[in-house]
């Protein structure tokens, strides 16, 4: 791991002595490592027998969060696109963490991130949701997209890995056929982060916010905001200082759930049943 390492610092014309390589926590898919050389410190991921795009949409969802100039994101000096079995690296910038509490500053950013909009939702090219392949296409209609490339794509997941059948298919195609009757068909397209739960963002030591590990999409900001309130790590405040700068639509509440049930079948579709209870309360709340 060592020699790919070195590798991969050449690529970023960085062949100045390695000090240090430190295994660090980031996350159950790819191993992770602060690297500091002569020249700077870095965070480097690393994986193998993953798609040619696994790090280059993460790349690209980085930069047009970066692009929106509202929020910070580590700067990505490289990423590989392998072929086949071959490793695959993405360099960023090594952040160091604060303790300062961000509630503030992280609300008013991501609301001024969700305010860059695109004319259509999706995103024009497959990303991915924890380890799970994301298909996306460009959509004139938010309750199309949802239905199909969100709530779909998890349904065929399901269907494939023995997660959903019986009455929990029926009643998820039931939501999905139903679905205009629950969710907005054409919210502002907002940019969104896509996979914001607790542990995809945190605060440098001058207590700025920073997002990292995007799955960008275009859509409507309630369905990320939804996910933030799904496992917690928010602080207390947050959505009432996100709501100052973006106010939360009037039927939040009542869409919440549904928007929520998305990342409850991605987390039932990769660890299993121990979700399956919260994703049939959920379909069972809305079409009996």
């Amino acid at each position: 791991m060592e020699l790919f390492i070195r590798e991969t610092l050449e690529k970023v014309n960085d062949t100045s002595a390695v000090r240090s390589i430190k295994s660090v926590s980031g996350g159950d898919i790819n191993q992770s490592f602060y690297v500091e050389t002569d020249h700077r410190p870095y965070f480097i991921k690393i994986n193998e027998k993953v798609a040619s795009h696994f790090f280059q949409v993460e790349a690209e969802g980085l930069r047009l969060i970066k692009e929106t100039g509202a929020i910070r994101v580590p700067e990505v000096f490289h990423y590989d696109c392998p072929d086949g079995d071959e490793k695959a690296a993405l360099v960023m910038e090594w952040i160091e963490k604060g303790s300062s509490d961000a509630s503030h500053s992280l609300g008013k950013s991501l609301a001024h991130m969700h305010q860059h909009t695109s004319v259509k939702y999706g995103f024009g090219k497959p990303t991915f949701v924890g380890e799970l392949n994301q298909p996306n296409e460009w959509s004139p209609s938010w309750t199309d997209y949802y239905s199909r490339y969100r709530l779909g794509g998890q349904l065929e997941t399901g269907v494939t890995k023995g997660t959903i059948s019986g009455v929990r298919e029926e009643r998820l195609k039931k939501l999905i056929n139903r679905i205009e009757e629950f969710i907005p068909e054409n919210p502002k397209p907002s940019l969104l982060h896509g996979d914001l739960w607790g542990g995809n963002w945190m605060t440098t030591r001058d207590g700025e916010p920073v997002l990292i590990d995007p799955s960008i999409l275009y859509g409507d900001h309630a369905f990320e905001l939804a996910f933030t309130e799904l496992f917690g790590g928010f602080p207390s405040n947050f959505l009432d200082q996100y709501n100052t700068y973006f106010e939360l639509p009037e039927d939040y509440q009542d869409t919440k759930p549904i928007y929520q049930l998305f990342y409850l079948l991605v987390h039932l579709n990769i660890f299993g049943e121990m979700y399956g209870p919260q994703v049939d309360r959920i379909l069972k709340n809305y079409v009996g």
